[in-house]
């Protein structure tokens, strides 16, 4: 494809989810490249109209509000909708991950936008285990509200022309699930689960908002379709529990070898937030292919999730309230 396609220098990007865990990093990364950003948001954030960083202007509003999607995307070139609702009721999920996706791309066909990124999730598969398996090798299979509004959402999105990204577990400044449960289950289920083996896909939140910068921005066409938005590389549990332990994270696993029976038997003698269907996330094997992507937005995929765990250590120390 010319590179002609490429959105042009001064191009405004439209983003939702811009004070999230992801969307703040994909604020940041875009900051720094001075790309001007317009950001949905339902408060007055710090600062009044603009960020310190000079280049987010703030439109007051939500998803359900046509004007505010309207002024959010008029004379924008691209659209970055990292918006959803992780937990809750039904109707709480459907009117963010549905039907507020459903307007917002609305918003973006009025507006002529072209190229769009759309943030989805794994959990749209359901419970797995899944091993190294391409977009749709498994059919989609989601067991809670917010994993079913989800994947109509993604319906919303492939129908506006919308490249869709499903990361599985994600990591860095600001996770307040994947090392915060790990660190639940080390004193739940002490041992080895599954003999460390376990095959996970991962990425720093760093690393995705560098990919999805890269699909709004450097891809030479807009991509399109549904795909998987992890490190190329799985993860095996048991390098992944290490490498936090080194960190002062977590304690060292160096217990005896667990099957799946005897993880699920542990956990359920412990009361705890963590729940079996989120043990299985983690000790059974759940790795996504996510080569193509990457090539196709011309975004190396870096280090890779451990190699970006230091720079977060001091964040998940006060988090996980180590000091």
């Amino acid at each position: 494809m010319a590179a002609s396609q490429r959105p042009g220098a001064g191009v405004v990007v439209a983003l939702t989810g811009a004070t999230g865990f992801i969307g703040s990093a994909v604020r940041a990364a875009l900051a720094a490249r001075g790309v001007p950003v317009r950001a949905l948001v339902r408060g007055e954030p710090a600062g009044g109209g603009h960020t310190g960083d000079g280049h987010t202007v703030w439109v007051r509003g939500d998803l359900a509000d046509r004007a505010a999607l309207t002024e959010l995307c008029t004379g924008a070139g691209v659209l970055l909708h990292l918006a959803s609702r992780v937990s809750g009721g039904a109707e709480e999920c459907a009117a963010v991950n549905d039907r507020g996706t459903a307007a917002v791309m609305a918003a973006a066909t009025r507006a002529g936008i072209r190229r769009i990124v759309h943030l989805s999730t794994t959990a749209v598969y359901g419970e797995g285990p899944h091993a190294g398996v391409d977009v749709d090798e498994v059919p989609t299979a989601p067991v809670s509200a917010a994993s079913r509004t989800r994947l109509l959402g993604e319906g919303r999105a492939l129908a506006a022309g919308a490249v869709v990204l499903r990361p599985a577990l994600v990591t860095g400044t600001g996770d307040r699930w994947v090392v915060p449960a790990l660190a639940e289950l080390a004193r739940r289920v002490p041992g080895r689960w599954a003999g460390g083996d376990v095959r996970l896909s991962l990425v720093d939140r760093t690393d995705l908002a560098r990919l999805i910068t890269a699909l709004a921005l450097d891809a030479p066409a807009p991509v399109v379709g549904v795909h998987h938005a992890a490190h190329p590389e799985p993860v095996r549990s048991g390098e992944l529990l290490a490498a936090l332990a080194g960190l002062g994270l977590l304690p060292a696993l160096d217990g005896p070898a667990l099957s799946w029976e005897e993880c699920c038997r542990l956990l359920a003698e412990t009361r705890g937030r963590v729940s079996e269907r989120q043990l299985s996330m983690i000790a059974r094997d759940h790795w996504y292919r996510s080569d193509d992507v990457w090539r196709l937005a011309t975004c190396p995929p870096g280090p890779g999730p451990l190699a970006r765990l230091a720079g977060a250590a001091p964040w998940y120390r006060a988090a996980l309230g180590l000091g």
